[in-house]
């Protein structure tokens, strides 16, 4: 499972048929492989959102003050 949510994170385009045919030899149904698949989109999603706004990280220019409520100056 980690190998595809890491192939899915790196370049969602190379994921493949076989890589979900390994998921159900290990015993992940259909539903979980969406599972799978939207938790892990979902993470990457925010992630980047989080990083594109500076969330997180130390207040610099262009970086989101929560105190404030707008980009730092």
């Amino acid at each position: 499972m980690l190998d595809y949510v890491v192939k899915l994170t790196k370049d969602a385009t190379q994921c493949s048929r076989d890589d979900h045919a390994r998921l159900w030899e290990v015993g992940f149904d259909d539903r979980g492989i969406l599972q799978i698949t939207l938790i892990a989109a979902w993470f990457n999603y925010i992630n980047r959102v989080a990083d594109a706004l500076g969330v997180g990280r130390d207040l610099g220019a262009g970086a989101v003050d929560p105190a404030a409520g707008h980009l730092a100056e």
